[in-house]
């Protein structure tokens, strides 16, 4: 039973190490201008990352242009030459089938600033100042005694 996929709901070792493998191959393509296309080859890309589904069959490469700008023009380069891409990947990675590559925009640093907004807010500072103030809920005398 050591073989059963595991239970958790994320990603396992496997669609980890593809991903990132996947990230990498991506990245050198794009930043050594190997797409024959001049409008990707004149942005810079960063790819964040690459998250793969449990059959490793289908691959999405989250993607954010240099500043930010131009996010869906820059989706649409990818994609008018996912083909290509898709090529220069399964020359490096030995797997049965090339994943099919979709692009979206990384939100990550959206959602770090999000996060960071969060615990800027007053309230959020309180419970966290409350939190740290108390180190269990039990009432003082009790504490005392233990």
């Amino acid at each position: 039973m050591a073989n059963r996929p595991s239970s958790g709901s994320g990603p396992n070792q496997r669609q980890l190490r593809v991903g990132e493998l996947i990230r990498r191959t991506l990245s050198d393509v794009l930043n050594r201008g190997e797409i024959h296309d001049p409008d990707l080859n004149r942005m810079s890309i960063t790819v964040g990352e690459v998250r793969c589904s449990n059959d490793l069959k289908i691959a999405t490469v989250h993607v954010m242009p240099l500043g930010g700008r131009n996010v869906d023009e820059a989706i649409a380069a990818l994609s008018r030459n996912k083909w290509e891409l898709r090529k220069a990947v399964s020359k490096q990675l030995t797997l049965k089938y090339a994943p099919d590559l979709r692009f979206r925009p990384d939100d990550t640093f959206d959602r770090l600033d999000e996060t960071r907004r969060l615990f800027s807010d007053e309230q959020v500072q309180r419970d966290i100042a409350a939190q740290d103030g108390s180190d269990d809920d039990r009432p003082k005398d009790d504490r005392d005694e233990a």
